[in-house]
This record gives structure tokens, C-alpha cells and sequence, in this order.
């Protein structure tokens, strides 16, 4: 007959098993959400219940009841301090089971096992990125944009384009040519007549 018998293996012996639930827990009491198997989840939840009532008793003797299976001192005064507050008024059902389906490879199913009114650090990310959404647009250099718009430099005309103000010549007619244009063309046919006098042969 099947007396007795009450619990999960979970293919570990007794000192294996009592680790691992150990160690579960504390990653639990810390991170405050953890995934596993689900069987592994079912088996820690009364483990990890159990420990939380513990903390809410805030005696010296159930902080040593408590070091017994939690050994970082560091998450057992959390749980005195944090957790014992948040669920003063909570009768017992302090975490939280979710299916996530089968796992790829071995198809073993996983759960995410949390504390109630744990706050994922998604939503945090969130309500900053909020913030920073709702706060005045910085331009380059820090400093904040204001309403009236900086004046622009006024825009250079394109090559090709004539400026505001000059005439543009007609089609068919050379535009006239300045002085400068008339004295560089003079110094240019002076040279080219010396070149030619000095090839000549005598």
C-alpha cells in the first residue's frame, strides 16, 4: 500500500533533494522570481511558505530556524526586514506558479515560480523610459530647446545660380567682360608674341 509516500524524488537522494530545495529558496528570497521545472516549483512552494511564516514571527529563534536552511545572512535579513512587512497581513499563499510549456530538448515542463507582489524589472524600465519621454527635448551641447527657433545662417546661392539683386544676360549675348578680364587678356597676348619672336631662327 502507498502510505506515506507523500512528496517528490525528484530523482535525488534525501541530502540531495534537501540542497537543492536549499538553494531554490534562496534564490527565491533574493531574485524574488526564478524559473525551474515544475515539478521542481511545486515542490519548493510549502518549502519556501513555510520559511516566510517563519520571518513574520521576528524572534530570535525563528531567525536561527530560518539560518538553518538559508545560509547568506544577507538574504535572511531581508526576509526579516521586507518580506515580513509585505505580507504582515497575508495569511500564507506567498508565491505564485506559472505554466511556461514543455522545454526545448528534453520537452520537461517549466514554470516561473514568484512572490506575490513582485514587480518584474520590466515595468520599472518602462516608467523611467516615460520619464525620460515626458522631459524637456536637449539639443546639441545640453542645452534645452526653446520655443523660438535659433535664426539660420542665410543660404549661400549654388553654383550656376545668380544671387538676389543681380541681372542675369539674355540667351545669344556674352555677358561684358570686367577690367579685370580685359588686363588678364592683355599680359596673355604679350606673352604668346615674345614666345614667337624668340622661336624665330636668325
Amino acid at each position: 500500500m502507498k502510505h506515506r509516500v507523500v512528496g517528490r524524488k525528484l530523482g535525488r537522494t534525501s541530502a540531495h533533494r534537501l540542497a537543492l530545495l536549499r538553494n531554490l529558496s534562496t534564490s527565491l528570497f533574493e531574485k524574488e522570481r526564478i524559473t525551474t521545472t515544475l515539478m521542481k516549483a511545486k515542490e519548493l512552494r510549502p518549502f519556501a511558505e513555510r520559511l516566510l511564516t517563519l520571518s513574520k514571527r521576528e524572534t530570535l529563534h525563528a531567525r536561527r530556524q530560518v539560518l538553518r536552511h538559508i545560509r547568506e545572512k544577507d538574504v535572511v535579513s531581508k526576509m526579516f526586514d521586507t518580506l515580513s512587512a509585505r505580507y504582515a497581513q497575508r495569511p500564507g499563499g506567498y508565491t505564485r506558479i506559472v505554466k511556461l510549456g514543455p522545454r526545448r530538448g528534453d520537452s520537461a515542463e517549466m514554470a516561473i515560480i514568484e512572490l506575490v507582489g513582485y514587480e518584474p524589472q520590466q515595468r520599472q524600465e518602462k516608467e523611467k523610459e516615460k520619464e525620460k519621454d515626458a522631459a524637456p527635448a536637449k539639443g546639441r551641447g545640453g542645452r534645452a530647446k526653446t520655443g523660438e527657433a535659433a535664426a539660420e545662417p542665410a543660404e549661400k546661392p549654388k553654383r550656376g545660380k545668380v544671387a538676389a539683386g543681380e541681372s542675369r544676360p539674355e540667351r545669344g549675348k556674352r555677358a561684358k567682360p570686367t577690367e579685370k578680364a580685359k588686363e588678364k587678356a592683355k599680359g596673355d597676348s604679350g606673352r604668346k608674341s615674345v614666345g614667337r619672336k624668340g622661336g624665330q631662327r636668325g
